[in-house]
C-alpha cells in the first residue's frame, strides 16, 4: 500500500507541473479513485495499518459475524449481536434479501470477533479500553480486542476496508490492523436548547459519531433560551421553560433511548446542567431560584444568574441533580460554570449582605466559587475554563474545558490548567457552528492538541478533545451538513497518530471517499470541493 501511495504521490506531482493538466484530469479522478481504494480506506486513519493487493470476493449470501469459541463475549452479547445486526446492511449496502436465520453456507467469508473481557451489558466509561486487532487474510478476518467498546472500533474499520467495484461486486483486501485512540475523550457537543433537536437527529448524530469513533455525546440539553428536559422531580421546569411543552420536550423515555441507543455504538453520554448562569429558562418554572435584577433600590423586574444568596437554590439543586445522576448513569456531569454576569448579583442588596457576611468583599469570583463547591455531587465534575480562570478553589479531580482564546491564549490556558494538575478537554479550535467559505476542515484539521509548552506528564493531562455544535443558526434542517464531514477532520486529529496524519493533502481524497460513504448510510454530509460520489444521493 505504501508502493501505491508513493506512485500516486509521484504521478499527481508531474501532473500538476504539466502545462496542458486539463487535458489529463479525468485521468487524474481515475488515478485518485484508485488511490483511495487501495490505500488507508478507513477514517480515522488506525495507528498500524497495512494492506496488499491481494483480495477477496464477498458474498452477502455467504457472510458471517461469529464470536470466537474462547470469546469471553458470546451469542447474547447485546453491544456486539446487535452490532452484528447493524453492519451487515452498511457493508453490503445494495443486499436488500432477508437473511435467514438458519441458512446454511458452505464457504462462508467469516468475521470472527474475539473479546477478552464481556462488558455486554455494562455502559462505556472514561476507562473502557478501545484497542483492537484485525487481521484479513485466508478468507476470513479476525478481529481481537480487549473490549466490546474496541471490538465495535474493529468492525467500524472492516466496514470501511469493504468496496465494490463498477459491477457491484464486493471486495476486501488483505490487510492488517493494529489499532488504539490517542486519546480517551473524543466527543461531540449538540445544544438542544437554543432549538429543539427531535429525537432522530440525535440518534442520527449518534450513529454518524460511530463511523467516526467518537465516543462522547456532550448533550447540552438546557440553556437561557428553553428548558426541554422533563424532569419528573420538576415538571414545572419543562412545562413553562420549553419553547412547547409537549411538542418541545424530552420525556424521561427519550432521554433513556438516547442513553441506549449511544451505548450499543460505544457512546457515553454527558449531560450539561450549566450554572449559576445560563438559567433564564429555569426561572420560569422554579420561582424564587433566579436573581432579582435591581436598578438602584428598586427591583427592574429582569432576573440574573441563580441566587447563591438563597439557602433554598441549593436544596433545589441537590434535588434536580439527585434526579439527573439517577437518569444519566456516566460517571461523570458537566456543571458548566462559565459567562457568569455578575452585573445582576451586584445590584441586588440581598446578595451584597450575604457576600459581607461570608468575608468576600467585592470579589463575586469568590461567591461563584462558593456555589459551584455546594453543589457537591457524587460524579466527576466537567466545568467550564471560566471556573479556573476565576481562581477558584476546585476539586482535584474536577476536568477543565477550554472553549475560548487566540490560539496563543489556547496553548497558555493549557499550560497554566495542566500545571495546576488539573486534566483538560480541549474544544476553543473546533468550535464548528462558526462557517467559512471554503475548505474550512483543514483548519480543523491542522490542531496539533498537545502543541504548547510543559512537561510530558502536563501532556498526558490532557485526555482529549471536542467538536462543539452550537444552535443559535442551528436546527434539523441544516445539523448533519453543517457538522459533517467538518467534524471528521477533528475525529482524526483526536484518534490517530499526528505523524502520520499530518498532510491534508493526504488526507483530501480520503475524507472525500469517507464523505461519500457517509453520504451512502444516510448521513447528510456537505461536500469537500467540487466533485462527485458513485452512489451520490442513496439513503438521503
Amino acid at each position: 500500500s505504501v508502493c501505491i501511495l508513493l506512485v500516486c504521490r509521484l504521478f499527481f506531482s508531474v501532473i500538476k507541473n504539466m502545462r496542458c493538466y486539463k487535458q489529463w484530469f479525468g485521468f487524474m479522478v481515475l488515478i485518485m479513485s484508485f488511490c483511495v481504494s487501495y490505500v488507508d480506506a478507513v477514517w480515522p486513519m488506525p495507528q498500524m495499518i497495512s494492506s496488499s493487493m491481494a483480495r477477496y470476493t464477498l458474498n452477502p449470501r455467504e457472510f458471517l459475524f461469529q464470536y470466537s469459541s474462547g470469546s469471553s463475549a458470546q451469542s447474547g452479547c447485546s453491544v456486539l449481536d446487535s452490532a452484528f445486526k447493524r453492519y451487515f446492511p452498511l457493508i453490503f449496502t445494495d443486499y436488500t434479501r432477508p437473511r435467514q436465520h438458519d441458512e446454511w453456507f458452505r464457504f462462508p467469508f467469516t468475521v470472527v470477533v474475539h473479546v477478552e473481557r464481556a462488558e455486554c451489558e455494562d455502559y462505556p466509561d472514561a476507562d473502557s479500553s478501545e484497542s483492537y486487532k484485525l487481521s484479513v487474510r485466508s478468507g476470513q478476518a479476525a478481529l481481537r480486542a480487549e473490549t466490546v467498546w474496541g471490538a465495535l472500533r474493529g468492525l467500524e474499520s472492516f466496514s470501511q476496508l469493504v468496496y465494490q467495484d463498477d459491477f457491484g461486486e464486493y471486495f476486501v483486501n488483505e490487510t492488517e490492523i493494529e489499532d488504539f485512540p490517542r486519546f480517551q475523550f473524543r466527543g461531540i457537543l449538540l445544544d438542544t436548547s437554543r432549538h429543539y433537536l427531535p429525537l432522530h437527529a440525535i440518534l442520527k448524530t449518534l450513529d454518524a459519531m460511530s463511523y467516526n469513533k467518537f465516543n462522547v455525546f456532550h448533550w447540552h440539553i438546557v440553556d437561557d433560551p428553553s428548558f426541554p428536559y422533563q424532569s419528573s422531580t420538576f415538571p414545572d421546569l419543562s412545562r413553562k421553560g420549553a419553547f412547547h411543552p409537549s411538542t418541545h420536550v424530552y420525556t424521561q423515555i427519550d432521554v433513556k433511548r438516547v442513553i441506549a441507543h449511544a451505548r450499543l455504538r460505544g457512546i457515553r453520554v454527558l449531560a450539561e446542567f450549566d450554572s449559576p448562569g445560563h438559567t433564564q429558562s429555569w426561572g420560569k418554572g422554579q420561582p424564587g431560584l433566579l436573581t432579582p435584577c435591581y436598578k438602584g433600590t428598586v427591583p427592574s423586574g429582569t432576573f440574573g444568574p441563580v441566587n447563591p444568596a438563597n439557602f433554598s437554590s441549593y436544596q433545589f439543586m441537590t434535588r434536580l441533580f439527585k434526579e439527573v445522576t439517577s437518569v444519566f448513569p456516566d460517571s461523570y456531569i458537566h456543571l458548566g460554570g462559565d459567562e457568569v454576569d455578575f452585573t445582576c448579583w451586584k445590584s441586588n442588596p440581598d446578595v451584597r449582605g450575604f457576600m459581607l457576611k461570608m468575608g468576600f468583599g467585592t470579589d463575586y469570583t469568590k461567591l461563584e466559587s462558593y456555589y459551584m463547591e455546594k453543589l457537591g455531587l457524587n460524579k466527576t465534575a466537567i466545568v467550564w475554563q471560566d471556573v479556573f480562570d476565576y481562581h477558584e478553589k476546585i476539586p482535584v479531580d474536577t476536568v477543565l474545558h477550554i472553549w475560548k482564546g487566540s490560539p496563543g491564549q489556547i496553548q497558555q490556558e493549557l499550560s497554566t490548567i495542566t500545571l495546576a494538575g488539573y486534566r483538560v478537554i480541549l474544544a476553543a479550535p473546533w468550535y464548528i457552528n462558526h462557517i467559512n467559505y471554503g475548505q474550512d476542515w483543514k483548519t480543523y484539521y491542522t490542531i496539533q492538541p498537545l502543541n504548547f509548552t510543559g512537561t510530558e506528564q502536563q501532556k498526558k493531562l490532557v485526555i482529549g478533545g471536542e467538536v462543539c455544535m452550537w444552535g443559535e443558526y442551528v436546527d434539523a434542517t441544516n445539523l448533519s451538513p453543517r457538522l459533517w464531514p467538518r467534524a471528521s477532520a477533528a475525529a482524526e486529529r483526536l484518534w490517530s497518530d499526528e505523524r502520520m496524519t499530518s498532510s491534508v493533502i493526504d488526507a483530501y481524497p480520503r475524507l472525500v471517499d469517507f464523505r461519500c460513504r457517509l453520504l451512502r448510510r444516510g448521513i447528510q454530509a456537505e461536500p469537500l470541493f467540487v466533485g462527485h460520489c458513485r452512489h451520490e444521493y442513496q439513503g438521503i
